[in-house]
């Protein structure tokens, strides 16, 4: 064999173009772990998580659950989705903490005092005057007060396997839905009447025979007698669940709810297994729909509440300052009953009155009277 014969084969265009981006990629590859550059990794498949709210579909307090979600789907860049469905999709509104704990769902959106039931203290998030404290202030409490460890101590001896994050202050709730106005205390005895939480405990107190029903079920129950007076929570809801149909008269301002905030629970071992980065998301998703939910509330709820009076004949009276007294001795009668059965509700208790001496005070002394400004703009002019 010449010479000539040994000679290797002459590469192709198409070889030499593949050994050429093979050597470059590997050098690139070599260059990039030198320089400390991240190796790339493939994607992986987007977090899905099943919440249930406690409320019907239509509601606007499932809106805010819903809200809840869209800011954390977006924020993640679909690495996380939380898919929300509404009461009694997968168990009944009352049942979603159970659900929760045990995993049957990821997560849901409810009220604390749902749960009263199962340890008295954690209704002292929503029920009652909160020694003075409007619901931001109880949230302020919550987070940089003490409370948030104290509701995490009441869930774990309650063994409920839940991440709690409360947020969404709530307006002051009406007293409730009647027949005719209630202009004493007197006239709250012997009435079937319709709350929850720890308000149950101070409308018996006054004299009412409570049934706890949950918010769909309410309406109902006042169209075919079982109830004859209700409470829910703010106009939009009202409106919507259709109490302007049962009862034509609605009062103001009540200190059984006066300072209510909402819930998103997370099954812990789902949370736990997030990364840092989506626990971050999900925190700061909840500041924002605190904040958004708290402006969309003053524009939806004042629409429904002109709406009502205006055309659907429903009267707005405010409650009577004697009734409003009487709740505040009901609600020493109840503190001092709890506190002497339940250590917790003591704990809790103690920690939000220390917070509110100081809080309650300040802001009484520093915000200004806005019924002042508002009267002088809108009220009648004298001449």
């Amino acid at each position: 064999m010449s010479k000539k014969d040994n000679k290797p084969a002459p590469q192709t265009d198409a070889k030499l173009s593949r050994r050429n981006f093979l050597g470059a990629a590997a050098a690139t590859a070599t260059g990039a772990a030198a320089l400390g550059f991240p190796s790339i990794v493939k994607a992986q498949a987007p977090i899905s998580l099943r919440f249930q709210s406690t409320w019907p579909a239509k509601d606007i307090f499932h809106e805010y659950a819903m809200d809840f979600a869209d800011k954390v789907n977006a924020m993640s860049g679909k690495e996380l989705r939380i898919e929300v469905l509404p009461a009694g999709a997968v168990v009944k509104a009352f049942d979603l903490l159970d659900a929760v704990s045990k995993g049957t769902l990821d997560g849901g959106h409810g009220v604390v005092a749902y749960w009263y039931g199962k340890n008295s203290a954690v209704a002292l998030w929503g029920s009652g005057p909160a020694f003075g404290m409007d619901p931001n202030m109880v949230l302020a409490w919550h987070y940089y007060g003490g409370g948030k460890e104290l509701l995490d101590e009441i869930y774990r001896s309650m063994n409920m396997d839940v991440v709690s994050m409360l947020y969404g202050p709530m307006p002051t709730q009406p007293f409730g839905w009647f027949k005719k106005p209630i202009t004493s205390v007197e006239q709250m005895k012997g009435v079937k009447f319709r709350t929850v939480g720890l308000a149950v405990d101070m409308y018996k107190d006054m004299g009412a025979a409570v049934n706890p029903l949950p918010g769909g079920e309410i309406v109902p129950a006042l169209d075919r007698g079982l109830l004859d007076a209700a409470e829910f929570n703010n106009a939009s809801s009202d409106n919507l669940l259709g109490f302007p149909d049962v009862a034509k008269v609605c009062m103001l301002q009540s200190f059984h709810q006066a300072s209510e905030q909402f819930e998103i629970l997370f099954n812990k071992k789902k949370y736990d297994a997030l990364n840092a980065e989506h626990k971050a998301i999900i925190k700061h998703a909840l500041e924002a729909s605190s904040a958004d939910m708290s402006w969309k509330a003053i524009d939806r709820y004042s629409k429904d509440y002109i709406e009502m009076s205006t055309k659907k004949g429903v009267k707005f009276y405010k409650t009577p300052d004697a009734i409003l007294r009487k709740q505040l001795q009901s609600w020493d009668n109840i503190m001092k009953a709890k506190s002497a059965e339940n250590p917790a509700f003591k704990k809790v208790l103690d920690s939000m009155r220390t917070f509110a001496g100081r809080a309650a005070r300040w802001q009484n002394d520093t915000n200004v009277d806005y019924k002042m400004a508002y009267n002088h703009f809108f009220g009648r002019k004298k001449g």
